[in-house]
């Protein structure tokens, strides 16, 4: 008889060979994250131009800034626009103004925010969700709904052209988006930390700002960035209540310098927002530093 035939083993696939799909695969995740960057770069562009072409015209002298041709490089460049912002009186009195206000706006607005988001989150009692549901309400109205009934109620406390009425409307303004932010943070923060600080022989309140505190300073200090912009830059409900060319602040001090009865220097007028610019600029730099070094902070004391 004849031996039967076996069939040969089968020969494994070798893993190193890469197949023709999983090379496909890989140029074409290759060519997504180019197309991805590529699309990151422009919009990038996009956001930035606006600035540039504002730093860029606040060196071009008037001439240039009229001609037909739109000049991209400040060829020419000269310093006298910003020279004439630095030397108007009126602007540095705005300056006062706009830091004095922003100045109470965080102060205020931290402290009564941040001891808002600890009540309701922290404890609870009658009216907490009435509370938070009012937050949310009062965020839907119009801010230019209430100028009218704000205007009378300072009207009546004699608070009209005066920084501390400014401030105390800015504030009113911007707490109840300032608590919620501050309310996802702190209930972010287990309260079982609280907990073993107190059994390792804490105070209730020297556990907080031993243990919580450090790990909110990141909601305080986004909180804070939220508070200066909205105070350093509102316009509409500064017009209503400063009405006083002496008590302006500088959004009022800028518009100022658009006037109908002549030609308006956009060179100095894209100076002088220039110069409004720097101090936000400096302020998220220097905060934004902090808010890195209060997280790390937070999470070796936690």
């Amino acid at each position: 008889m004849s031996a039967l035939a076996t069939p040969a083993p089968p020969v494994p696939a070798t893993a190193a060979t890469p197949t023709r799909s999983s090379e496909a695969g890989r140029a074409q995740s290759r060519g997504g994250r180019r197309a991805l960057g590529v699309l990151a770069v422009i919009l990038s562009v996009l956001w930035v131009f606006p600035i540039y072409w504002m730093v860029n015209s606040a060196f071009l002298p008037l001439n240039k800034l009229q001609t037909p041709e739109p000049t991209f490089f400040p060829v020419g460049a000269t310093l006298s626009n910003f020279r004439r912002v630095l030397d108007d009186p009126s602007f540095w009195t705005s300056m006062r103004v706009s830091l004095a206000v922003v100045a109470i706006v965080l102060v205020a607005a931290l402290l009564f925010a941040f001891l808002a988001a600890l009540a309701v989150s922290r404890f609870r009692f009658r009216g907490r969700k009435s509370f938070i549901l009012t937050i949310l309400v009062v965020q839907m109205i119009p801010a230019e709904g209430l100028f009218i009934s704000q205007y009378q109620m300072l009207d009546g406390w004699n608070l009209v052209n005066k920084v501390a009425g400014l401030a105390l409307v800015y504030t009113a303004a911007i707490l109840p988006f300032t608590i919620w932010m501050l309310r996802g943070f702190v209930a972010g923060v287990p309260i079982e930390l609280e907990e073993a600080a107190m059994v390792d022989g804490l105070s209730r309140t020297a556990a907080f700002f031993r243990i919580t505190f450090p790990l909110l300073a990141p909601g305080l200090v986004a909180a804070g960035v939220y508070g200066f912009l909205q105070a350093w830059n509102e316009y509409t409900l500064a017009l209503v209540v400063m009405t006083d060319p002496a008590q302006r602040t500088l959004p009022l001090w800028l518009q100022g310098l658009v006037e109908s009865n002549r030609a308006t220097d956009w060179g100095v007028v894209m100076a002088g927002s220039a110069v409004i610019a720097i101090p936000v600029i400096v302020f998220f730099l220097f905060v934004q530093n902090k808010m890195t070094s209060g997280l790390v902070a937070g999470a070796v004391k936690g």
